[in-house]
């Protein structure tokens, strides 16, 4: 009877033997040949192997960018790796704010999903590095491999992935770097720079906490914004883009600006600060449009000084003027120049922009414009369904007021309240100017010094305001008793005349009595 001694001796042999086997397999047997015995293998191996294997490269493509689908597992596995991996990879990742923990070569993290037992690993192909090649792909290769059971090859293969890799978009999302884009002139785009944007990172420290405005109404701009973001399935329920347009208008200084940053941070979304005088034409602006990224709020402010896009249409007597320089040759070269560095953006390329067929590439966009006169902007342009929701930015009120007292001084309340709001019910200033007043100078300035400084700047506008209105009031009664002395002067003047042609009525009959004429 065979010991165990011996069969662990055969067990040897046999290893040893099939491993001298296969190294003459890949060293002497032509690669044609070989190929299609590895096939042949590899299919007799799946009849009685029950996984199912998919590979993820690092690089995909002609020119080996990094894969979305390798980041989005990447973001997705951090948090299983960092709780389960023994091995740990910490990477700094392009525009994120912290280092990201990914499992370390050959490590595998188990995953579960709907009470289905999955295996992730990261492998590491090393290639043969030439010393003089500079091409990418000479790199070694990167893939996670996924392994699960045959059985379940539709759920895998048509929810998990695709849930793994929204997941992954989010986690990314959360950790990235935000920022805040301009766009770069037309004649700076090139193959080499294909970026219409320039950016720096997004600081902006502004948020709802510390905007100065009536808490109901901020409540309402909040919910009104995690609505717009949870709401995916509902816009696709209804037929609608994933979008939304927000016109932010009021006197300056009110916070408009202020506005657009407390809601980039509150969504967590990039800026896209669109300088339309810098647009040639409509479709640059499109090509801007597509070339913006998810999870962004695309602004547009004081569109009122923007091109000539706040007027009404153009009427026939302007349609007429401009043919007439088109056909006018000397006309034409007299305004050459200038025409030629004019923006030639038109309003129905900026309504397109923001509702038309092109505003839909792309999903969880926020369209803001701000202006200081929005009666002088085209009701088309504003409309519902372009801008859905309408904010009127106020002068400061006394909610207001201690929101700015709290940031600027860190007091909820003073015994010199009561004359501030007794002030600014009756006064116009806005957020900007108090909270100026508000800010100390120098060290010496404690909370009241700054009080007593906004009451007297409140003192002098409403002052102001008084001698305003009765200069306007003076002005009006002057005007209105200059119109009385017109018009009492016109009437002296026409019944004077009335009085003469009468007059002359008179002499005219006596001469004809006189010459015996009846």
């Amino acid at each position: 009877m065979m010991t165990a001694l011996e069969m662990w001796g055969n067990l040897g042999s046999f290893i040893a033997a099939l491993m001298f086997a296969w190294a003459m397999f890949k060293q002497y047997f032509p690669p044609q040949l070989r190929m299609h015995v590895e096939a042949y293998a590899q299919k007799a191996v799946g009849h009685v192997y029950p996984y199912v294997q998919i590979k993820f490269p690092e690089f995909t493509g002609e020119w080996l960018e990094r894969g979305e689908a390798y980041t989005a597992i990447q973001n997705y596995l951090t948090r299983s790796a960092s709780a389960r991996a023994k091995r740990l990879k910490a990477e700094s990742v392009k525009d994120s704010m912290s280092l990201v923990l990914s499992m370390d070569e050959n490590e595998e993290v188990i995953d579960e999903f709907e009470g289905v037992k999955l295996w992730w690993s990261s492998s590491l192909i090393v290639s043969q590095k030439s010393p003089f090649s500079w091409s990418p792909s000479s790199e070694d290769r990167r893939f996670y491999r996924l392994t699960f059971h045959r059985s379940h090859r539709d759920l895998i293969t048509g929810s998990y992935i695709k849930h793994v890799l929204e997941k992954g978009k989010v986690v990314a999302a959360d950790n990235r770097q935000r920022k805040l884009f301009t766009n770069n002139p037309s004649s700076n785009w090139s193959y080499h720079k294909p970026s219409k944007w320039s950016h720096v990172a997004f600081k902006h420290p502004s948020t709802f906490d510390t905007l100065a405005m009536e808490p109901s109404k901020k409540r309402e701009i909040m919910n009104d914004l995690l609505k717009f973001q949870r709401g995916k399935e509902y816009y696709e329920r209804i037929g609608k883009a994933w979008k939304r347009g927000y016109l932010l208008y009021g006197p300056p200084g009110t916070g408009k600006s202020t506005m657009i940053a407390a809601m980039a941070n509150f969504l967590n979304y990039d800026v896209y600060d669109v300088e339309l005088t810098t647009v040639k034409d409509n479709t640059e602006l499109r090509k801007l449009l597509i070339d913006t990224s998810e999870k962004a709020i695309i602004v547009i402010e004081d569109i009122d000084c923007s091109l000539d896009l706040t007027g009404q249409r153009k009427t026939k007597k302007q349609e007429k003027d401009d043919d007439g320089e088109k056909a006018d040759p000397v006309k034409r070269m007299a305004k050459g120049g200038e025409e030629s560095k004019d923006s030639k953006v038109t309003l129905s390329g900026l309504l397109n922009f923001s509702d038309g067929l092109w505003s839909a590439c792309g999903c969880e966009r926020i369209i803001v414009f701000t202006t200081n006169f929005v009666e002088k902007l085209d009701p088309a342009l504003i409309r519902r369904g372009r801008m859905d929701k309408h904010i009127e930015m106020l002068y400061c009120c006394f909610e207001s007021f201690k929101v700015l007292a709290r940031n600027y001084l860190g007091i909820e309340s003073h015994p010199l309240f009561t004359s501030v709001r007794q002030l600014l019910e009756g006064t116009e200033m806005t957020p900007a100017d108090v909270a100026e007043n508000l800010m100390p100078k120098s060290d010496d300035e404690d909370e009241e010094a700054c009080l007593e400084g906004l009451i007297k700047a409140l003192e002098k506008v409403k002052e102001d305001a008084r001698k305003k209105s009765e200069e306007e009031k003076a002005a009006v009664a002057e005007a209105e008793a200059t119109a009385a002395r017109a018009m009492a002067q016109e009437e002296g003047q026409q019944t004077s005349s009335a009085g003469e042609q009468e007059k002359g009525g008179r002499g005219c009959a006596e001469e004809v009595k006189e010459n015996g004429v009846l």
